[in-house]
């Protein structure tokens, strides 16, 4: 039995948005091994049939010593495993999983989920890792790029530029984000930010238009779900207290409060392809987001959504302003036009066939 083996550096991502891959690939006839650093969603991967493999590291950061460890457990794991293909994902198992994958003359094909922040904000650290990124990808099989500004930036630095497929980030299931009725509440706006609460997500910009809107339109309320950083918490505290925004920690079933708001909102910095995006607008939710390659993709101006420029409370405040003065009869249709085009563009199921069209190759199938 063929082996592919995926090189993750979390749980919840795999299981949330390739877990269609996963089960394609099983049903296909092939063995599937997962590794990862453990998280409770493991569990739930061993039961659709996968194995498990424990690579413990941490995403962030990069000491040199710690980084050179994971690259000997990975030449280690592919010697134990010997897959017959490999698919990585996310920045630290894209280099070192690649570089791996080519001393071992293991095929491989990764995906850029994203830019991150140690390249968006230039620097040393971005030079050095676009040196390591070239190193990692020189042997890939192919490269998946989630949008055209990240494969841009790639062959603008000369780290990779051949073999590449384009495709619409993890894709969205349809039949699990299916359109929620409209919200008949027109006495109150209630928006909605699914992310991280970080800076890179455009908390800050997000909290600020929050307590001006509120200020000018009082029928207005502001949700947030989502894991919240350490040097947030207090902030988020005390926004809280103040009744700015209602937050609701880790939400299992985001379409629980979809269901009850009117847009969702994402002003963030950089993505790879904006998933919160892609559920908001299958559930027939409009969307607010930043004009940034990975966000600006997922919405049409005017017609699915309404986009502002990054880093700019201002710009997100008078983006929230248009979305107030439609109608409710406009809104409504502003999200159901968002589910036509996830429907058309954003089928998970787009993604799922590139990924076994590329395995199939390389295993002459």
């Amino acid at each position: 039995m063929s082996k592919v083996l995926f090189l993750v550096n979390n749980d919840v991502g795999i299981y949330n948005f390739r877990l269609e891959v996963i089960q394609r690939i099983i049903k296909e006839g092939y063995e599937v091994i997962i590794s990862s650093p453990y998280g409770k969603r493991i569990d739930d991967l061993i039961e659709e049939g996968c194995l498990y493999k424990n690579i413990e590291f941490s995403r962030h950061g990069m000491n040199p010593i710690k980084e050179c460890v994971l690259i000997a457990k990975y030449i280690k794991l592919l010697k134990e495993v010997k897959p017959d293909v490999v698919l990585s994902y996310t920045i630290k198992p894209n280099i070192y999983g690649g570089i791996a994958c080519s001393l071992t003359k293991t095929p491989y094909i990764a995906n850029i989920t994203g830019l991150g922040t140690a390249i968006e904000n230039g620097g040393m650290i971005q030079k050095v890792l676009c040196v390591l990124y070239k190193i990692g990808l020189r042997k890939a099989h192919k490269v998946f790029f989630q949008n055209e500004g990240n494969k841009e930036f790639f062959a603008n630095h000369d780290i990779y530029k051949e073999k590449h497929i384009l495709i619409p980030g993890s894709g969205v299931n349809l039949d699990r984000y299916s359109p929620l009725d409209y919200s008949d509440d027109m006495e109150t706006t209630k928006f909605l930010m699914i992310a991280r609460i970080m800076k890179d997500k455009g908390i800050d910009e997000y909290l600020q238009a929050a307590e001006t809107i509120r200020g000018k339109y009082p029928n207005t309320e502001f949700h947030i779900c989502g894991f919240c950083e350490p040097e947030y918490e207090s902030r988020m505290d005390d926004i809280k207290n103040k009744g700015t925004v209602i937050y609701h920690g880790m939400v299992k079933d985001v379409q629980k409060l979809l269901k009850e708001t009117h847009c969702t909102v994402l002003p963030s910095y950089h993505e790879g392809m904006a998933n919160v995006l892609l559920e908001s607008a299958s559930s027939a939710r409009p969307v607010i987001a930043t004009n940034i390659p990975g966000c600006r993709e997922t919405f049409d101006e005017g017609i699915t959504g309404i986009g502002c420029e990054a880093k700019s409370a201002q710009s997100l405040i008078d983006a929230i302003e248009k979305f107030l003065a439609l109608s409710h009869e406009e809104k409504v249709k502003m999200g159901k036009e968002g589910r036509v085009k996830m429907e058309k563009c954003f089928d998970r199921q787009i993604v799922v066939e590139a990924y076994i069209k590329e395995i199939n190759t390389i295993l002459n199938k």
